[in-house]
């Protein structure tokens, strides 16, 4: 499977939460920041990650991060998108 015909799949499966989006939800998604402490928890796994120094523990508390950070990204692009729509 190609990623185009991947990529056109997601962009598809993810429309319709465009599509419901308002424009006040949009902006505050396109806002959206992680609070103080959560940034610093972030850091501080990615650092030990890098170091190879994750408990097993740890490296699922990262990878949920990352997954969350991932699925945000996804609903700002969105975000983006409803807003560039009008």
């Amino acid at each position: 499977m190609s990623t185009t015909i991947g990529s056109t799949a997601f962009d598809r499966g993810v429309e319709p939460v465009r599509e419901v989006m308002t424009p006040e939800l949009a902006r505050g998604l396109l806002a959206f920041r992680p609070d103080a402490s959560v940034q610093d928890r972030i850091e501080e796994l990615g650092r030990k990650a890098n170091e190879g120094e994750l408990s097993p523990d740890e490296q699922e508390e990262y990878e949920g991060y990352s997954r969350a950070n991932k699925f945000i990204a996804i609903l700002q692009s969105q975000a983006r998108k409803r807003l560039s729509d009008g």
